[in-house]
């Protein structure tokens, strides 16, 4: 199974020494950002608008199901790593998708709500998930920029509310529907988002952002947080 295969390689990287989550990521409640609706930066928003996106089991998988190389990236809506990582490192990866070099494999946790209380990433989780079935999967990765930009700050409880989560979708031309709202309100996601959570516990990862290419895991560290330097990684790995 994949997930075994995956949890393997994690495993091994963390053997290794490769990953410093409890450092250089979300492991508990992370550093706090601005709560804001921000859309992704205009220059990038054009590349995000190309990359269709679809549901594989508990992942979300972004590019062509035909790219040579896979990148696995586990992240948690609440996690203020994960937005800097969306900020920077996940610009390199759209470009990558858009150039069909890789697909991308999103597993959505919500492990901060039990260690921070609340909600927020669940709700968060299922949103993403929804957007997922506005213009033909072409939607998501603009709402996940959006979302990620738009983080409530640390301790919010009751962060990622559903208005806010609309206000966010608002920023993404043609999300907002009938049927994406009310997914959002009513949560009709959650035993996806479950699923999800699952699959970030039995991956064996630590914390979030955690990178893989093909299986195998990136080191952590600035190279996650620096668009230049996660570039190098990714070409050091083969991509």
């Amino acid at each position: 199974m994949v997930v075994r295969r995956t949890r393997r390689a994690v495993a091994a990287a963390l053997a290794a020494g490769l990953i410093g989550l409890v450092v250089v990521g979300c492991s508990e409640a992370g550093t706090p950002v601005a709560a804001a609706v921000t859309v992704a930066p205009g220059d990038h928003a054009d590349v995000l608008a190309t990359l269709p996106a679809a549901v594989d089991g508990a992942k979300i998988v972004v590019g062509r199901p035909t790219a040579p190389h896979t990148v696995t990236v586990y992240v948690d809506p609440r996690c203020s790593y994960c937005a800097t990582f969306e900020a920077s490192a996940g610009t390199v990866l759209a470009d990558e998708a858009a150039a069909g070099k890789i697909r991308i494999e999103y597993v959505v946790a919500s492990f901060l709500d039990a260690r921070t209380g609340g909600t927020a990433s669940a709700r968060a989780a299922n949103a993403l998930r929804a957007a997922v079935e506005g213009g033909g999967g072409r939607k998501f990765a603009a709402y996940q920029a959006a979302l990620f930009a738009s983080q409530p700050s640390r301790g919010a409880e009751g962060g990622f509310s559903v208005d806010h989560l609309l206000r966010i979708a608002d920023q993404v031309d043609g999300l907002r529907s009938p049927s994406f709202d009310r997914a959002v309100r009513d949560e009709s996601y959650r035993s996806w988002v479950a699923d999800s959570q699952q699959a970030f516990e039995d991956s064996g990862v630590g914390g979030t952002p955690t990178v893989l290419v093909d299986g195998t895991a990136l080191p952590g560290g600035d190279a996650l947080y620096d668009a230049a330097a996660f570039s190098k990684a990714l070409r050091d790995a083969g991509v």
